[in-house]
């Protein structure tokens, strides 16, 4: 069996796992928060999360990351067509593999993370802005999901070069927060909206949890325009101005408000009970049709909401959506989804590796 994320992160650091788990805390290392202590008290437990990740579902995620392995180019990205090159896409890819152990230095996949590393750095212009040459949905969401993977694998790699990039890059986030308190497409103060300003709140927080300074009023101002984005029903709008509530964006902005970290007990915050009541009620079906767009996107933040709220509620939503995405899994080992198989892929493989807690931005 390969070692986990923690184990690799620990012999890099000769660290036994013992006293990894002892210390909780270490720098910018106290992200690797052991699964024995991310269930809340009454909850049945570390081993009842790692059993609901069955053996089918970690032979879906190898099948995934098999097939993801045999898309990366020479050049270090991922994908053959539409997105390839993508930096957010290929972001997902790499942590996908990082979720399942790998790190630059070590695991199967672990020269495909190294691969990666060197385009997402390439990638990273002198003003700290990451992003690539390749079709994007909007610049901001490459370089959030870029900025993620450069503080996800911080911990795992020595390059030198790492840390002032992913600084420049985080300088960048804050300076072209707009007036309301989130982002657009842009690096510009200008518009914002619900999705884009969730990728950047994931940026911000994994920086933070890396060691690098956040302002802790940016954190704030994009903590309260996700409030004000909330309707009564629970959900979220796409903008401040209005709108009709959407289950893939509204998962987005509970995770948000959960990243915010700005109460002690987030379950008694108003806006994430009450969002967390409206996901609920898209819990997934085996074999059933889909009424939303953006599945991979909406159950990538999704599991990562319920994973937050923890126990029982965590279990019924990852045992309903692990056993849908496995059906879904093609013959080649993917996933599928208008906006790449790649992308489909990483998003369904980092989604089933939940109850593993193997990434830094999934500690509660």
């Amino acid at each position: 069996m390969p070692p986990t994320a923690t184990d690799c992160l620990c012999m890099t650091h000769r660290f036994t796992r013992r006293d990894f788990l002892a210390a909780g805390a270490v720098s910018g290392l106290a992200a690797f928060a052991p699964l024995a202590m991310a269930w809340q008290s009454g909850d049945e437990g570390a081993d009842a999360a790692e059993r609901l990740f069955t053996e089918t579902a970690k032979k879906s995620v190898a099948r995934g990351l098999d097939f993801l392995a045999a898309r990366q180019q020479a050049d270090g990205s991922f994908g053959g067509t539409g997105y390839q090159g993508n930096v957010a896409v290929c972001s997902l890819a790499a942590m996908a593999m990082m979720a399942a152990g790998n790190t630059p230095e070590r695991g199967p996949h672990g020269r495909h993370v190294a691969k990666f590393l060197d385009y997402a750095l390439a990638s990273a212009q002198q003003s700290g802005f990451i992003n690539g040459v390749t079709v994007s949905h909007g610049p901001m969401y490459d370089h959030g999901f870029a900025t993620l993977f450069l503080a996800e694998v911080h911990g795992m790699t020595q390059r030198r070069e790492l840390r002032d990039k992913l600084a420049k890059a985080i300088k960048i986030i804050v300076e072209s927060q707009n007036r309301q308190g989130g982002w657009r497409y842009q690096p510009v103060r200008a518009e914002a909206d619900v999705s884009v300003t969730s990728c950047q709140m994931m940026a911000l927080r994994a920086a933070k949890n890396a060691g690098v300074f956040v302002p802790k009023e940016t954190v704030e101002r994009a903590a309260d325009y996700i409030r004000r984005c909330q309707n009564a029903d629970g959900g979220f709008t796409y903008m401040q101005d209005g709108g009709e509530s959407v289950f893939p964006r509204s998962a987005a902005a509970v995770v948000s408000l959960f990243n915010a970290g700005l109460e002690k007990d987030p379950l008694d915050v108003p806006e994430i009970s009450r969002g967390l009541d409206y996901l609920a009620t898209f819990r997934p079906t085996p074999g059933a049709k889909v009424r939303y767009s953006h599945y991979y996107y909406g159950h990538y933040y999704a599991v990562q909401a319920m994973w937050h709220a923890g126990g029982r509620r965590f279990a019924a939503w990852y045992e309903a959506l692990r056993d849908d995405l496995v059906d879904r899994q093609t013959a080649a080992g993917s996933w599928d989804d208008p906006f790449g198989t790649e992308y489909a892929t990483a998003m369904a493989t980092l989604t089933l590796q939940m109850p593993k807690n193997s990434l830094p931005i999934f500690e509660r």
